[in-house]
């Protein structure tokens, strides 16, 4: 019985630090609607949620004491809860008031597909907001541990690619260049 191969990353599955400046300046919301797009988008690049996991957040998943959200797990993974930006938190929260339901994101994840294919600075899937946050976490850190707690893995085999990649890169740069 043959082992399936290790997922591997690359550039091409998260965003370089200038695509990500490039997608922050995109976000600058001009009308209500475009409000939730950019919360939303912006959410999956502070928090490394799945899409399906920001679609189902709820009015109740937002503490307001702690300015926090709470990430019900899909796919095997974990709940948690993850603080926010101020800012960021307060347009959430302002979203959340005008929930007509008990969803701050009432659409489908064709719809999501959409509004990325709208702001993305590249032709990235829309689950490099994940990636992109998970690398960013573990270079600040270099906390693999707390990266698999915010990602939610229940194993940390599954946060290793992150320390790996990054690993590479550093010790790759240190010796060529």
């Amino acid at each position: 019985m043959s082992k399936s191969p290790r997922y591997a990353l690359n550039k091409n599955k998260y965003l370089l630090d200038p695509e990500v400046d490039h997608l922050l300046r995109n976000l600058a919301p001009l009308d209500p609607e475009e409000e939730r797009n950019s919360v939303l988008i912006e959410l999956a690049l502070r928090t490394g949620a799945r899409a399906q996991e920001l679609l189902r957040l709820r009015v109740a998943d937002l503490n307001s004491y702690d300015r926090t959200i709470f990430i019900h797990g899909i796919k095997g993974s974990n709940d948690r809860e993850l603080p926010l930006p101020a800012r960021l938190f307060e347009r959430l929260h302002s979203l959340s008031q005008l929930a007509e339901g008990a969803e701050i994101f009432p659409i489908g994840y064709h719809r999501l597909r959409q509004i990325w294919d709208w702001y993305r600075p590249c032709p990235k899937k829309f689950h490099a907001l994940r990636h992109t946050f998970a690398i960013r976490l573990y270079r600040k850190t270099k906390d693999l541990r707390l990266v698999q707690v915010a990602l939610g893995h229940r194993n940390i085999t599954n946060t290793m690619i992150y320390a790996d990649y990054v690993y590479s890169q550093q010790e790759l740069r240190k010796l060529i260049l």
